[in-house]
């Protein structure tokens, strides 16, 4: 992995892969001219040639390592650098320490053959130096550069064995004595984790177990360094590099102590992320090589058993952990959480194990989306402001790499999902569902606590809360691969379908944009319990109820809460309103009125219009369902509906109630009432009533809107339309009353709205093929043309010969009823 990974610097692709490095190209601008760094040798040079360091040598070796990307330093040059670093009359600050060995460790890694003498001269005077002089220059720099190059020393394949054996003790007696120094210096971790890297694939493995026992134990100790992701992560990808290494030399020694050391039996002074982590890196690395026929079994058994310590270790968790669905907070328990989830991802294709599902899920239920924890530290505040919660927490939350993960870590557990047994998948299935009956209910109270007060905060809350459902649309879809079919009985299907739609109900609000993932789980759940009444009341009645709704508990201390107002609550109601015209057949009549119909009444109100159409739908829907076992009783329910569904809809408009979903649901109404039925009649009253007050209310206001009747949508003409469309619509006893209703309605309008309306007429009767209702309809537009005649025959004519005023004028004169009877 080394050389192909572009480890040339071990430690600076361990920063990378941890997502701890943000970008290191300086501007080429910036970077030290050639003469520069020529200039900055001389005077190192000098600084040994006069045995005087002076404040600008500490300048030159900066400049040195401003250019260290390009920087080569050949042997002649290492040679001045141990010359400095050994000289006894040379007071050199302690400052200038750590860069003098970094320049060693610079020459070491970029040269091809470095000098096996010089070499050794290094190593001689670094172990001097470290030995003697470390108490006195004591730094977490000198320290984590001292690791790095003594790391580095023993890496090289042509020092000897004597200098190598001086270099791993040494590096092995510094982090088991002075691992403190760099305890709150995290940003050089990555500087010891390579020295121990290099160590791990040094040739002589006298030092290995120490070395192990170092890189998993360190971050225990009192007061040693506290460990995070980041260093999680650092300590897959080294262990992958180091495993890569040993696989593709064929150093079986090494793998067998690895394996007994790291993944056998569990050994106290060992950090449970960091054997995780590090198992994680065997596995990745196992996964990208290929091994030979010879070493095929090691690395089985290898595999196994790195498999299985990540298992123990979730075991351990879940044992411990009396509630592991709620198990943040501690910081150590968070950590482990988040490596097991990490390293799971990482590491390719685990064994499913009941252990490592749950752990998963309590990772993504507690760590990646911490939705509840942040909820509760929220609502602690008194003011609707950020409060003790820091909003600089959630933004680092949201490009921590866990979150940015989080959809690769869904897809294991889903597949950690489908392989485990049914107890521990109904485990898995109630954890997810609670999170989400739990997420609508915090999320409500948040987004009214923080709207208009912390609109940033809420914003930076909702990206994660979208991520989560997110997970929960790929999750639901697993398990309606693994539940909705012939293996379970039909009872166990209907339940997961209600309970998967439900989930769905409460995080419709997050869902932002359309995904297939989604789509399909919706229509598979939406078929299973369709056709079953249990399930389909089952769902209906998991509906929040109009009380609940209009003043909920939960909202009753805040006076100025408006139901249309509460966005999430809008969303999961939508949901609802969409959903249950599919399963309308099977809901019985005495359900929908008792649950449905007062929020589908409610709703009819809302200022969206895309909620008040899903309510005029849900109407139409159940007007055109088929009858209940008592077709009685659905029939009058419908009836009595009516009354409902016209004062609300008319109240409404013009404004709020939507002019196409009124219309949908007169339609239905009209075509699906018994021949006769009082409700139509007072449905064609209603709106021709209606109809009337609007044109009055505009003959004044606006009478030039009759001359472009296209061009406008007044509501009056809207419901002037509708009512044409009613007269083909109608049974045959309602026709006459609405025949009647609309000559008086016409009579009434001003002289453009007459014309307008019996060309619409004309040209709407003769084009019916109805045979039935042709003939009545004919005679009674003459009547009207007559009547519209008659209301403006004291009115000057129309102007013109062609065009509606001409065919209007037709339409009234008596002398051409013989000519319009042949047309019509």
């Amino acid at each position: 992995m080394a050389r192909q990974a572009n480890t040339l610097f071990l430690e600076e692709w361990l920063r990378t892969s941890s997502g701890s490095i943000i970008n290191t190209s300086a501007d080429q601008s910036s970077l030290p001219s050639a003469r520069a760094i020529i200039q900055a040798w001389s005077e190192l040079r000098d600084c040994h040639q006069h045995q005087s360091f002076e404040p600008h040598h500490f300048q030159a070796l900066k400049i040195l390592l401003d250019a260290r990307a390009s920087l080569h330093v050949a042997d002649p040059q290492a040679k001045l650098l141990v010359s400095i670093l050994s000289s006894t009359n040379l007071v050199i600050p302690h400052e200038a320490y750590p860069l003098l060995f970094r320049l060693l460790y610079i020459w070491v890694r970029k040269s091809f053959r470095p000098s096996s003498a010089l070499i050794d001269l290094a190593v001689e005077t670094l172990s001097h130096l470290l030995a003697t002089e470390l108490g006195s220059k004591k730094s977490p720099e000198f320290f984590s550069e001292g690791v790095l190059l003594l790391g580095a020393f023993s890496f090289v394949p042509s020092v000897s064995e004597s200098s190598k054996t001086v270099c791993l003790e040494l590096l092995c007696r510094l982090l088991e004595d002075e691992y403190r120094m760099v305890s709150q210096f995290g940003g050089l971790i990555p500087d010891v984790l390579a020295g121990i890297g290099y160590a791990l694939c040094s040739s002589v493995i006298v030092f290995y177990a120490r070395t192990l026992n170092a890189l998993l134990g360190i971050w225990g100790k009192e007061d040693g360094p506290p460990g995070s992701v980041s260093h999680g992560l650092m300590i897959l990808h080294l262990v992958e590099w180091a495993m890569s290494s040993f696989i593709k030399s064929h150093s079986q020694d090494k793998l067998q102590i690895f394996a007994k050391e790291t993944l056998g039996t569990s050994k106290k002074d060992h950090v449970p992320f960091a054997v995780v982590m590090a198992a994680a890196g065997v596995l990745r690395a196992l996964n990208r090589s290929a091994p030979s026929r010879q070493g095929l079994q090691i690395l089985s058994s290898i595999r196994i058993s790195a498999e299985n310590r990540i298992e123990s270790v979730a075991q351990c968790f879940i044992s411990k952990s009396r509630d592991f669905e709620n198990s943040g907070g501690d910081y150590a328990t968070s950590l482990l959480l988040q490596c097991i989830s990490l390293a799971v991802a990482r590491s390719g294709s685990v064994s499913s194990q009941p252990a490592l599902l749950l752990s998963l899920a309590s990772a993504l239920l507690t760590e990646i989306f911490p939705l509840r924890r942040l909820y509760a530290r929220i609502l602690e505040s008194t003011h609707g402001s950020s409060g003790g919660l820091e909003p600089g927490k959630i933004k680092e939350h949201l490009s921590s790499v866990t979150f940015r993960e989080a959809g690769a870590i869904s897809s294991v557990f889903c597949n950690q999902y489908i392989s485990v047994d049914d107890e521990n998948k109904m485990i898995v299935e109630n954890m997810i569902w609670r999170f989400c009956q739990e997420l609508y209910s915090g999320h409500r109270k948040v987004a009214f606590l923080l709207h208009g007060k912390a609109d940033e905060l809420l914003e930076d809350v909702e990206k994660i809360a979208e991520s989560a459902f997110l997970m929960v649309v790929v999750f639901a879809l697993a398990v309606t691969k693994q539940r909705l079919n012939s293996k379970f009985s039909t009872e166990s299907q209907m339940e997961t379908s209600v309970l998967i739609l439900v989930s769905f109900s409460c995080l419709e609000y997050f869902r932002r944009m359309r995904l297939s993932e989604y789509m399909d789980t919706i229509r598979g759940v939406v078929v299973s319990a369709q056709e079953n009444e249990t399930a389909c009341i089952s769902f209906v009645e998991s509906m929040p109820t109009y009380g609940d709704l209009t003043n909920p508990q939960e909202f009753q201390q805040k006076v100025d809460y408006i139901w249309f107002k509460d966005e999430v609550q809008t969303a999961r109601i939508l949901f609802y309103l969409r959903v249950i015209p599919t399963c309308i057949e099977r809901l019985p009549g005495s359900v929908f009125s008792r649950v449905v119909a007062p929020t589908m009444f409610l709703y009819m109100g809302h200022p969206n219009g895309k909620v008040a159409r899903a309510s005029h739908s849900l109407f139409a829907a159940f007007i055109s369902s088929g009858k209940d076992s008592n077709e009685n009783e659905r029939s009058l329910l419908k009836e009595q509906l009516v009354f409902f569904y016209m004062q609300r809809s008319l109240a409404g408009f013009p404004g709020i109630t939507p002019f196409e979903g009124m219309a949908s649901g007169v339609a239905a109404l009209v075509r699906n009432l018994p021949a006769g039925s009082p409700a139509t009649f007072y449905c064609i009253h209603s709106l021709v009533e209606k109809a009337s007050k609007l044109c009055t209310d505009i003959a004044t206001q606006k009478p030039e809107m009759w001359k472009n009747w296209e061009g406008e949508s007044e509501p009056c003409k809207k419901i002037l339309e509708l009512l044409l469309r009613l007269i083909s619509l109608v049974d045959i006893q309602v026709l006459p009353d609405l025949m009647k209703l609309l000559a008086k309605l016409f009579v009434e309008l001003p002289k453009e709205g007459q014309n307008v309306v019996l060309n619409k007429l004309y040209a709407q009767v003769a084009e019916s093929d109805d045979v039935t209702r042709k003939p009545a309809l004919v005679s009674w537009l003459q009547s009207v043309s007559y009547l519209c005649y008659q209301s403006t025959s004291g009115s000057a004519p129309l102007k013109g010969t062609g065009g509606e005023g001409s065919l209007a004028s037709s339409l009234r004169d008596p002398s051409n009823w013989d000519g319009i009877n042949a047309r019509l």
